[in-house]
């Protein structure tokens, strides 16, 4: 099976999502991917921020591929990276 883009946008990744303020006090919402540390897609409303977190991932999924980086899949996630492969 090939992994493209469409494999990976499809697999269950496991969300968090988030609320916190922006530089002015005013809040904002968040989603993160567990399996993807330096993913995150911020947005005005939780549902515009669910609605739309897909086309950066697949900005983000795109990018990765093309750089020959390791994707970590939702089934291969540890609770803990192996920072030291991850950080050089």
């Amino acid at each position: 099976m090939e992994k493209d883009l469409d494999y990976y946008l499809n697999l269950n990744w496991t969300l968090i999502e988030g609320q916190d303020l922006d530089f002015e006090g005013k809040p904002y919402f968040y989603i993160e991917i567990k399996e993807l540390p330096s993913f995150v897609f911020c947005a005005k409303t939780i549902e515009k921020a669910r609605a739309n977190y897909k086309q950066q991932l697949a900005l983000t999924l795109k990018i990765m591929i093309e750089e020959g980086d390791e994707i970590i899949e939702p089934d291969d996630f540890e609770d803990e990276p192996d920072w030291e492969s991850l950080c050089p």
